[in-house]
């Protein structure tokens, strides 16, 4: 039964309201097969799962953001983005198990939109998590360098980092890659409480003169310029946008109407942690906190930290990698037999979209290898339209009739949604223009040397 208000022929376009949401029927993966169940993953293990897709970039981004918005404001912003970044999610959620055969953020904008933006949409969710999972072979290529005090050429660790990546990321479940997430969470969550306390007892930071008066450069509140303030908020914005990564996980959730209790259990310990980590680093490290701020403890703890928290950072790419992937897979196969049978046609898809697409990681990781501004670029370029406008236009799509009521309460409702939407508008441009500003700078100033560069991206050397 299609609703009369979905384009024709959009395959996903049924309205259920008054189906529940963990109906078989309408789930894009059955339980009642002979072939590969995939509805296996409890909510806590997807909460777990939904802390590791988030909580790594962030935590090592967000001090260096700090520093151009100042203590105050950065705080703020933590507070701010964190709690739109979880209505968001809640959002995307509940219009999904409203919609229950949409697989991913792509299938709900073909709902409201048609095939057209149906298109935009999951090139932006595809190159979105391609772009985190660059950060995450970058991250692991810093680490290396760190660990081996740079033995060999950058491009050499990126390259094998790609490579357990991508092996990682081709398990073909959540359910089986859950145990990984546990891993990952654990180990950057101990890394980074390892460089909060190695910043408190040095007596000045690592990266500040040895000797005399200097700058720390700690300031409640900053005065950035536009390029500044922008890229800065887009990075702490970045941090948590990856609710869309949420969407597939429900599609192999037991019940999927608990999705909401993963959220915010996710939601809640990422940013207590941000906000207290980010703080302390900031206020002991000032304008020397290092990109990314694993390194901000000086040498040892930073061998200490990186040796913790690299499988971390193979985890976070691994995920950002199966989510790209498993849009891609269940684009090409759905509907057909082989999505959920061990057919040749099966695995020969999903190997390669896992290895093309990290192929592309690898590419993107190795031309902007700046930490902060692959991670500012992926918020402005993807995240703003698709973690911010589009989940406005979801909730319009199924309460547009509120503009019509006559209580306050709807009508401030609906005008916040359509807010969203402009929001995400200015933000996507905004974002875009200022992170590519300082990427030219950083080309221009020698920051960043060439593509494939075999330079020390750690500075341990």
């Amino acid at each position: 039964m299609c609703n009369r208000r979905c384009p024709k022929n959009v395959i996903n376009c049924t309205h259920v309201s008054a189906v529940k949401a963990g109906e078989d029927e309408f789930e894009v993966f059955k339980k009642n097969t002979d072939g590969v169940d995939f509805r296996t993953v409890h909510w806590i293990r997807a909460s777990v799962i939904f802390l590791k897709v988030i909580f790594a970039t962030g935590v090592l981004s967000i001090p260096t953001a700090m520093y151009q918005l100042g203590a105050v404001g950065g705080a703020l912003s933590v507070i701010g983005w964190g709690a739109l970044n979880t209505y968001t999610a809640i959002l995307q959620g509940n219009f999904r198990n409203r919609h229950p055969n949409c697989h991913s953020i792509a299938d709900m904008a073909a709902v409201i939109g048609g095939p057209i933006l149906r298109e935009i949409v999951g090139v932006l969710f595809v190159l979105a998590y391609v772009l985190c999972a660059g950060s995450g072979i970058l991250g692991v290529s810093i680490g290396l360098n760190a660990l081996s005090n740079h033995a060999a050429c950058t491009v050499w660790w990126s390259f094998l980092a790609t490579v357990v990546v991508i092996a990682a990321a081709s398990v073909r479940k959540f359910q089986q890659i859950g145990w990984l997430t546990w891993a990952g969470f654990l180990s950057i969550f101990i890394a980074v409480f390892v460089v909060v306390i190695g910043v408190t007892v040095r007596s000045r930071p690592a990266a500040a003169p040895a000797t005399g008066p200097y700058d720390l450069g700690f300031h409640a509140i900053a005065y950035p310029n536009f390029v500044n303030g922008m890229v800065g908020s887009a990075t702490i914005f970045v941090s948590s946008a990856g609710t869309s990564a949420f969407l597939p996980v429900i599609s192999e959730m037991r019940t999927p109407a608990h999705y909401s209790r993963a959220v915010y259990l996710c939601m809640a310990i990422v940013q207590s942690s941000y906000l207290a980590f980010a703080l302390v680093v900031y206020r002991w490290c000032g304008k020397y906190v290092a990109n990314p701020s694993l390194a901000s403890a000086g040498g040892t703890i930073k061998k200490v930290a990186f040796g913790i928290g690299l499988i971390g950072l193979i985890v976070s790419g691994c995920l950002y990698l199966h989510v790209a992937a498993k849009y891609v897979f269940v684009r090409i196969l759905r509907n057909t037999r082989h999505l959920q049978h061990n057919t040749a046609i099966h695995w020969g898809v999903w190997l390669g979209c896992t290895i093309g697409l990290g192929s592309v990681a690898f590419i993107l990781a190795e031309a902007i290898p700046i930490f902060n501004y692959i991670v500012a670029l992926t918020g402005s370029v993807c995240f703003a339209p698709i973690a911010i406008a589009l989940p406005g236009a979801l909730w319009l799509y199924d309460f547009r009739g509120s503009v019509k009521s006559k209580s306050p309460i709807e009508q401030t409702k609906y005008w916040f949604h359509v807010f969203l939407i402009l929001l995400g508008a200015f933000f996507c441009v905004a974002g875009t223009y200022g992170t590519a500003e300082l990427i030219k700078d950083a080309y221009a100033s020698g920051a960043i040397g060439s593509a494939f560069s075999c330079a020390d991206n750690s500075n341990s050397s």
